[in-house]
C-alpha cells in the first residue's frame, strides 16, 4: 500500500454516523434523542484516532463537544449569520479570496479531515466542478501586489499529493510570490498525512513555506503528531498554531496554559487565539471577550512571551485581523 493510500484508508475509518460514534463512546442512545442533532447540512466527520481520545460515557468531553452535532445548533440569534466574515464579498475567482494587502487566500478544497461544529466556513458555496487551479494561478501571476498565498479550504492537505504538486509547482513559478502558507488541521486527526511524498514536495520549493496548524485543547495532541510535524520543521519551515476560544472547551486558564506550553515545547509557536466567528448555530460555543481578555492577562503572568498568542477577532471589511485591546476594548457583544 502506498503512503497516499495509507492515509486515505485511515481517513475512511472516520466516524460519520452519530449512532456509531455514541455506541463506541458508550453514550446511551435514549439520552441522544434529547441532545443530538439527527440531521444537519454539516455532517459529522471525526477521525478515529481523535475519537479514541474522548472519555467514554462523558457527554461533556472537550473533544466530543467540538465535533458532535447538537440540537443547540438549531437555536437562532440575530448576530449569528451564515457568512460572519463576509468571505463571499472578497472572491476574485470561485476559489480565490483577496481580503488583505499583499496576501490572497486560496480555497483549495471543501474537504477536511474533520468537521468542527464552530467552523465559520461551513456554509460557504465551494466550487467543486473545476478540479485544477489554472484559473487561480493565472490570476495570481497577474497581480504583482501579492507576495504571500495562504492555502486553506476546507483543508489543503485533503488534496492528493498529485494535486498539491501541480498547485505548488505553479505557485513556485510566480516570481512575486515569496511565501506559501498552509492553514491545516489535518495532522491533528491524521498525522500520517505528512508522508515522505509530501515532505519531498515541500523540500523542492524555492519559496518560504509556513505551516499554521489548528489545535484547541491539549487532549488533541500526542507524540505521533509532534513526530510528524517535526519532519516539516526539519525543512526549515516555521510551525505556528491558531486556536479558537470555545466556551466550556478551552476557556480555562489551565487548559490554555497546558496547550500553549505543550506546543512551544515542541517548537510550535502559538500564533492566534481567535474570538469565535459568529456563524449561525454556534452561539453555544461563544466565550465572552471579557473572559478572553482575562485569560490572556493571566497567561501573560504565567508563561514566557513566545507562548502567548495574539488575541484577535475577525471584523468584516477590516484590512487585517483585529487585536483585542486588553485594556481599553469595549465589548460589542450582547
Amino acid at each position: 500500500m502506498s503512503k497516499t493510500s495509507c492515509w486515505r484508508a485511515i481517513q475512511k475509518k472516520s466516524f460519520t454516523n452519530w449512532k456509531s460514534l455514541l455506541s463506541y463512546l458508550k453514550l446511551p442512545l435514549e439520552e441522544a434523542e434529547k441532545k443530538v442533532l439527527i440531521s444537519s447540512h454539516f455532517v459529522l466527520n471525526l477521525p478515529y484516532r481523535l475519537a479514541k481520545k474522548i472519555k467514554k460515557g462523558d457527554w461533556k468531553d472537550p473533544l466530543l463537544l467540538q465535533f458532535l452535532p447538537l440540537k443547540q445548533e438549531l437555536q437562532d440569534h440575530p448576530l449569528f449569520v451564515s457568512d460572519p466574515v463576509l468571505d463571499s464579498s472578497f472572491t476574485k475567482t470561485s476559489k480565490l479570496l483577496h481580503k488583505y494587502t499583499g496576501r490572497a487566500l486560496l480555497l483549495c478544497t471543501s474537504a477536511c479531515a474533520m468537521h468542527c461544529r464552530y467552523c465559520f466556513r461551513q456554509n460557504f458555496a465551494y466550487e467543486k466542478e473545476t478540479l485544477d487551479f489554472n484559473k487561480e494561478l493565472e490570476e495570481l501571476a497577474q497581480d504583482v501586489s501579492l507576495t504571500e498565498i495562504i492555502l486553506s479550504g476546507g483543508d489543503p492537505l485533503s488534496l492528493s499529493n498529485a494535486k498539491l504538486k501541480h498547485l505548488l509547482e505553479g505557485l513556485n513559478q510566480i516570481p512575486h510570490i515569496q511565501k506559501i502558507r498552509f492553514h491545516t488541521r489535518f495532522p491533528i486527526g491524521i498525522p500520517e498525512r505528512i508522508d515522505a511524498e509530501l515532505i519531498s514536495l515541500l523540500s523542492c520549493l524555492d519559496k518560504q513555506v509556513i505551516f499554521v496548524i489548528h489545535s484547541n485543547h491539549p487532549k488533541e495532541l500526542d507524540n505521533a503528531i509532534f513526530t510528524a510535524l517535526k519532519r516539516i520543521q526539519k525543512l526549515g519551515i516555521p510551525l505556528l498554531c491558531q486556536t479558537v476560544l470555545l466556551h466550556q472547551i478551552n476557556d480555562d486558564l489551565k487548559v490554555l496554559a497546558d496547550l500553549f506550553t505543550m506546543l512551544s515545547n515542541h517548537g510550535i509557536l502559538p500564533y492566534y487565539l481567535h474570538q469565535l466567528d459568529r456563524v449561525k448555530g454556534t452561539q453555544h460555543f461563544e466565550a465572552s471577550i471579557e473572559k478572553g481578555r482575562e485569560l490572556i492577562k493571566q497567561l501573560s503572568a504565567r508563561l514566557p512571551g513566545y507562548c502567548i498568542p495574539k488575541y484577535v477577532q475577525e471584523i468584516p471589511n477590516q484590512p487585517n485581523k483585529t487585536v483585542v485591546d486588553l485594556h481599553s476594548f469595549q465589548s460589542s457583544q450582547t
